[in-house]
């Protein structure tokens, strides 16, 4: 015999689901505001990584080579590493601070000049 008292706990299911669909906000993929920041985030973390590590391979290549070529092994090649430190942290910095590629640490005025 089975017991009618009980309301049935899936009747109204679909109402309650679309009610709840309703008040949660609507995410497009590739169009909302957090995948464009992450995005944006996670360029600017590829940009950093990539300044350090070729400001330490070019720097460590021409100590190298230099080293080589003069038979200093391996001072030069340690002093290349400390500049191509600095540098690496030179263009992070610049990076960070929106200075991009523009010529000197100046931002660019409204017009266009330093």
């Amino acid at each position: 015999m089975p017991n009618s008292d009980k309301p049935d706990p899936l009747e109204g299911l679909a109402a309650r689901i679309a009610e709840a669909r309703g008040r949660r906000p609507v995410r497009t993929e590739g169009g909302g505001k957090g995948d464009e920041s992450t995005g944006r985030f996670l360029s600017m973390a590829m940009r950093i990584g990539v300044e350090l590590v070729a400001a330490l391979v070019v720097a460590m290549g021409a100590g190298w080579l230099l080293d080589r070529w003069l038979g200093t092994k391996p001072w030069l090649m340690i002093v290349f590493f400390f500049l191509g430190s600095a540098a690496g942290i030179m263009n992070v910095y610049r990076a960070v601070n929106g200075l991009g590629l523009a010529p000197g640490y100046k931002r660019p005025d409204e017009e266009g000049r330093e």
